[in-house]
């Protein structure tokens, strides 16, 4: 057996899980329900690493540039995931959050193991994306080590490309490669090995927490209210309706109607109405105001506002 991957902390025997294979259903799931609480915790104490993780994004956003998710198996699709559900959330382009994913989109729905150990096809993947000094390539794996993620990360660092790295073993050879290494130590799966449990939430709430604290950094929320959505559908468009009588205490009607004379961007509808200015003037001040509302509204006080609905 590998030295290295029998001294990893996700490929430990779990001394709680023993006997799992003796259990009735209810306690298997209690059992697990118990393991998965410390995920909390191991994810608390590495918040100072997230929220610099979240600073660099911020960062390369403003320079232009774009977030990159790149890895294997379980790993690489939750960042595909992640990086799936920002443009609809927070309407940014789709080219603004890209994911690698080792053995390519086919991976997502069918395994493809082999894959994180091709190298070669991590280099490729990569540079086919033309990365520069502007992005952000944020690695994900389980055990730290993945090759396909190293590699990426070795090429990452000679085109000056900051990075980011999730893992759950600490240390973590990945770590070597990251401006910004990020270890959430969860301990032994209660399957051995089987980090789609335990290391696979863990990654799913640093994503959560990087994508969706880097969009509020940059405007994309007004208070809770996830104002950058896209209303493509009626459930959305009802949404829209209520986060406009959220923000602005309107009727039903006048929402509908600030959305509609605002072809339903949803920060121009709330600024319209705080503001008391036209659709055209709201989305002028949230331009001038790189697309923060409160700031908006507060440029239209100090022009003195113009207009009515």
């Amino acid at each position: 057996m590998d030295r290295t991957l029998r001294t990893l902390t996700t490929e430990q025997i779990n001394p709680h899980t023993l006997h799992i294979d003796t259990m009735d259903s209810e306690s298997i799931v209690r059992l697990m329900n118990e393991e998965e609480a410390v995920v909390i915790q191991a994810v608390k104490e590495a918040i100072p690493d997230i929220a610099k993780a979240v600073d660099l994004i911020v960062q390369q956003f403003k320079k232009g540039g774009r977030l990159i998710y790149l890895g294997a198996g379980t790993s690489g699709r939750l960042g595909m995931l992640d990086a799936s559900e920002c443009p609809p959330t927070f309407g940014v382009p789709p080219e603004k959050v890209q994911f690698v994913l080792a053995g390519g989109s086919e991976a997502f729905l069918k395994g493809i193991e082999d894959a994180e150990d091709d190298e070669g096809a991590a280099k490729r993947d990569l540079t086919a994306l033309n990365p520069d000094e502007n992005d952000c390539l944020v690695a994900i794996s389980a055990s730290g080590r993945t090759p396909y993620c190293v590699s990426a990360l070795q090429i990452a660092q000679e085109l000056n490309v900051p990075t980011v790295t999730i893992s759950c073993n600490k240390p973590a050879e990945m770590s070597r490669y990251a401006d910004v290494p990020i270890e959430v130590v969860c301990g032994p799966e209660v399957l051995v090995g089987s980090t789609r449990l335990k290391a696979g939430t863990a990654q799913k709430m640093v994503l959560n927490m990087l994508s969706t604290a880097s969009m509020i950094r940059l405007g994309k929320a007004y208070r809770n209210l996830m104002v950058d959505m896209v209303p493509i559908n009626s459930k959305l468009r009802e949404r829209a309706k209520r986060m406009v009588m959220e923000a602005t205490e309107v009727s039903y009607a006048t929402a509908e109607k600030a959305l509609l004379e605002a072809n339903w961007n949803v920060k121009a509808a709330i600024v319209m109405v705080l503001a008391d200015v036209p659709a055209a003037k709201a989305e002028q001040l949230l331009e001038e105001a790189s697309g923060f509302v409160r700031k908006a509204v507060a440029m239209a006080e100090t022009d003195g506002g113009e207009g009515d609905l």
